[in-house]
């Protein structure tokens, strides 16, 4: 019998992470017309992302292209922050930690540099899962196929005994074009009736995983 598995995304799925305007804000702040910091940015961002960039040459380049001095680059990344860590979905936390010894558990996420340590400090997903893979850390994100391999990989299992768990569409089909189930986030509720079914099927000796 295949391995049951079940990889969860973080920003949008164990975090809530609605839009502050934490960026809007600074720009009538500084004088900027709107869309300046993505403007700027975009690259900076990008680069962070798949860990181009250390937290130093972050701060290094928002100072330099926003005009800020260092208290306003620290402000400035509070709130960046603030915004990608959001708060904790305690509902579905809670069930997947209840999850745990009954199947392989995950993490495949689209970071930041530095995302690893406020979350483990805020969240413990450490603690929660057995695998996490964060695109800053490996310098690939979803939806490249190779990020669902290497989580797979680290997690020693076979994708097709994996239920992949993001908000975002088109990870969830890049994931099914991997070999995976995948799940839409939604809400708590059917993602947890979701889950439950996927253990279901794995739990039966030769009984086909469910299509997501």
């Amino acid at each position: 019998m295949t391995e049951t598995c079940v990889v969860l995304d973080i920003g949008g799925v164990l975090e809530i992470t609605p839009e502050t305007g934490c960026a809007q804000r600074w720009e009538e702040r500084l004088g900027l017309s709107f869309s300046t910091v993505h403007e700027r940015m975009s690259d900076v961002w990008q680069a962070g992302s798949v860990g181009s960039f250390s937290e130093r040459e972050v701060h290094e380049q928002v100072a330099a292209r926003l005009g800020l001095d260092a208290p306003q680059v620290e402000a400035f990344m509070a709130d960046l922050w603030a915004e990608y860590l959001g708060t904790p979905n305690e509902e579905l936390i809670a069930y997947v930690r209840g999850l745990r010894g009954s199947c392989r558990l995950g993490i495949l996420s689209n970071s930041f540099v530095g995302a690893r340590e406020r979350e483990t400090a805020l969240y413990q997903f450490d603690e929660l899962v057995e695998r996490i893979v964060y695109s800053h850390e490996i310098g690939i994100e979803k939806p490249d196929p190779r990020a669902f391999e290497t989580v797979c990989a680290s997690l020693e299992v076979r994708p097709e005994g994996c239920l992949f768990i993001d908000d975002l569409a088109v990870n969830v089909e890049a994931a099914q074009a991997a070999g995976m189930q995948a799940h839409l986030f939604q809400d708590n509720a059917r993602t947890i009736t979701r889950i439950a079914v996927h253990l279901d099927a794995g739990s039966r000796v030769g009984g086909p995983l469910p299509l997501g």
